[in-house]
């Protein structure tokens, strides 16, 4: 006998950021899922985190990664397919192409672990 207690049948909690946004579809007290939806030539912060983890993985479009703080110019770019790994204390920032980009992140269970370096939005 199965555990229904387990399937969930719901809305997906969606979170508006100034870039884009957010669909939470996983969340416990060690990790988050979400997918994230990035609009054309947006970005999010640059920024790390002191103890979360996270893992991306690009669903669809063609994701910008920053990692530096000192050029603005210089990224990666993954698509459709591509998998990218953030440890603690790496700088990293996501943005869109033309096309936008939706990704997939999973992360462990600090959610509130951002350190913002830069931001096109003023957030702190």
């Amino acid at each position: 006998m199965s555990d229904k207690s387990r399937i969930k049948s719901q809305d997906l909690e969606k979170v508006e950021k100034p870039w884009g946004y957010e669909l939470i579809w996983a969340r416990t007290e060690k990790y988050l899922g979400k997918f994230i939806n990035i609009a054309p030539e947006k970005r999010m912060s640059l920024q790390y985190h002191k103890n979360k983890e996270e893992t991306i993985y690009v669903m669809s479009g063609r994701l910008k990664i920053w990692e530096s703080p000192d050029n603005d110019d210089k990224y990666i770019l993954l698509g459709a397919g591509a998998v990218y790994h953030v440890k603690p204390g790496q700088v990293h920032r996501f943005g869109a192409t033309k096309i936008g980009a939706m990704i997939c992140e999973v992360s462990t269970g600090e959610f509130d672990d951002v350190v913002r370096l830069h931001d096109d939005y003023d957030r702190k």
